[in-house]
């Protein structure tokens, strides 16, 4: 006798079901429980063969049913496979997904140079990885665990921790729970003291488990992206204005665009600076870039949802077509929202 897809169901829902209630599962309550799919009679056969198979047990004679250690244990199996699977379809998006952005992006920053005259700059998406998504704790073996952490942009760190002592499946089941129903949603400001003690107090004798899993939590929120990539064209069309060619001024702005660290610095006070419609434009001394306060500088973030943002530049003289600059920046957006939000739908 094998276990198929309505016995799976049929013992998942007693499982669930006596893990709320404490009290015996009979075929009337598991009928309601999977919205009456099918009769009593077929619920009261399937659990008999779920008896017979050891998954279930009957602690007394015309009482319900309760899981066996057999039970749990395929259930524990089953949340840590489809956990496990949720995981991994995550990365594949999302490396599928920043393949495809990274091409984008490239094209558009030549595109912008080309048909502005200016020079163009589009950084790579950061994440604004504000929220706890998801927690996931896998035993590797007796004093080993797993982490898996995930934040919003379903940014992943996988962690591998010793813990003191053993701890069974059942007591990491309940861990797995305890900690998703409590922190899933939360900033790391949204974990104060007050979330942190009542975990712990819960968490009883495995408050050490706690304790790693928040400085994992906080280690993800809080990293600085190490993969900052930003996407230069046109640097040569300053050549085009008198302004700007004058040797000295045209190589430190040439040398301003073939340097990350400082364009990031561009980038970080646009994010922090943007209007309501996500664009800034800096005129001479405004510029946070001491290269550009010649310049005329207009910037937008572009927003990919999922807490991936991004910044667009545009650089050139004071005296630059800053409303056809604004008009293009604006299509821009429109285009990458088009182009990636569309897919997730």
């Amino acid at each position: 006798m094998e276990l198929d897809e309505r016995k799976i169901t049929i013992l998942k829902a007693i499982i669930k079901n006596y893990m709320e209630t404490g009290e015996p599962v009979g075929s009337r309550t598991i009928s309601k429980y999977v919205n009456s799919k099918w009769s009593s009679a077929t619920i009261r056969n399937e659990m008999s063969d779920l008896e017979e198979m050891g998954y279930i047990i009957q602690p007394h004679t015309s009482a319900g049913r309760i899981p066996s250690d057999k039970g749990y244990r395929f259930y524990v199996d089953q949340i840590l496979q489809e956990k496990d699977n949720e995981v991994m379809e995550i990365k594949e998006l999302m490396v599928q997904r920043m393949g495809r952005l990274e091409l984008v992006l490239k094209a558009l920053a030549k595109n912008l140079a080309s048909n502005t005259n200016y020079a163009a700059m589009i950084s790579g998406p950061q994440y604004h990885r504000n929220k706890l998504k998801f927690i996931q704790l896998s035993k590797v073996d007796a004093n080993k665990l797993l982490i898996v952490t995930v934040v919003e942009g379903n940014i992943i760190k996988n962690t591998m921790v010793t813990i003191d002592g053993e701890i069974s499946d059942e007591e990491l089941l309940n861990l797995n729970i305890l900690l998703n129903t409590n922190l899933n949603g939360l900033t790391i400001e949204e974990i104060n003291l007050g979330v942190i003690s009542r975990l712990k107090e819960e968490a009883g004798v495995h408050r050490q488990v706690v304790d790693l899993v928040l400085n994992e939590v906080a280690a993800v929120i809080k990293a600085d992206g190490d993969d900052f990539q930003i996407y230069t064209s046109g640097a040569t069309n300053i050549f085009k204005y008198p302004e700007l060619s004058d040797s000295q001024k045209a190589s430190e702005l040439l040398s301003t665009l073939e340097h990350t660290e400082t364009l990031q610095e561009l980038v970080s006070e646009a994010g922090g600076n943007q209007s309501e419609t996500g664009i800034q434009v800096y005129i001479g001394d405004e510029s946070p870039v001491q290269a550009m306060k010649d310049c005329g500088v207009v910037t937008a973030t572009y927003d990919l949802g999922e807490g991936l943002k991004g910044t667009i530049g545009i650089i050139g003289p004071k005296r630059m077509d800053y409303e056809k600059v604004l008009r293009t920046l604006r299509n821009l957006m429109t285009q990458l929202d088009a182009t990636f939000k569309k897919e997730e739908r």
